[in-house]
């Protein structure tokens, strides 16, 4: 099985002022396979929304090596980031980000513009998604006129549009209840044993990191299991 995602001795520094430097990172080693389902765990500053970011390639190290689908990210230039972001990178937010004043196709269909898919193939490839999702009747329904359970199912239909190697979950559930936050990691997990998409998550919910093939914990910066 090969690895989605390679890191080798992650290091981030942010310098707040001259004396406070606060290490986000201190030598982070992680691999994650095609076909994972993995959960980051740890607490308020541990280190795991920064790490999120700099495989969602928002960020970058200041020290370390991450692979990404087999490519090097080490002198990616920003243009050729973003490209690559839209293509093989999937994000599911705690806040659903959805646009307001779109419709759910339309919310789901401007990722395949940004990952220079047709017009035809876009709404083809959507609708397609909504179905998958169980939100196929919901299509043309704004974000305000959808409950957060169907807010975060289209997100989640947005960040497979195009076919990433992998999907990265920040908080998926951290604005839902108990009820739908479960039908929502099935789904999740539904989406990893059948379509074999690879998920990793962020989640200070063990109901939610228990459900996981691999749980990796994060502590002031660093990976302690």
């Amino acid at each position: 099985m090969k690895n989605v995602i390679e890191a080798k001795g992650l290091k981030k520094i942010y310098k707040m002022s001259k004396t406070n430097i606060v290490h986000a990172l201190n030598g982070v080693d992680l691999n994650v396979e095609e076909g994972e389902f993995t959960a980051i765990i740890g607490p308020s500053g541990s280190g795991k929304s920064t790490l999120m970011h700099i495989f969602g390639l928002l960020d970058k190290p200041d020290e370390g090596t991450l692979i990404i689908d087999g490519i090097d990210m080490s002198d990616l230039k920003d243009k050729e980031a973003y490209k690559l972001r839209a293509k093989k990178i999937g994000f599911v937010f705690q806040g659903f980000n959805l646009i307001p004043a779109l419709s759910a196709l339309e919310n789901i269909m401007l990722a395949g513009k940004y990952g220079g898919m047709k017009m035809s193939e876009r709404k083809q490839r959507a609708i397609e998604l909504l179905k998958l999702v169980g939100l196929e009747s919901r299509m043309n329904h704004k974000p305000n006129e959808l409950s957060g359970g169907q807010q975060q199912r289209v997100a989640i239909a947005r960040a497979l549009m195009n076919k990433p190697a992998i999907i990265l979950a920040d908080e998926p559930t951290g604005e839902l209840d108990t009820k739908t936050s479960l039908e929502i990691i099935e789904l999740m997990k539904k989406l990893n044993r059948e379509d074999k998409q690879t998920f990793l998550l962020v989640t200070h919910n063990m109901e939610v990191a228990k459900d996981c093939n691999k749980i990796v914990e994060m502590r002031d910066g660093k990976r302690v299991s």
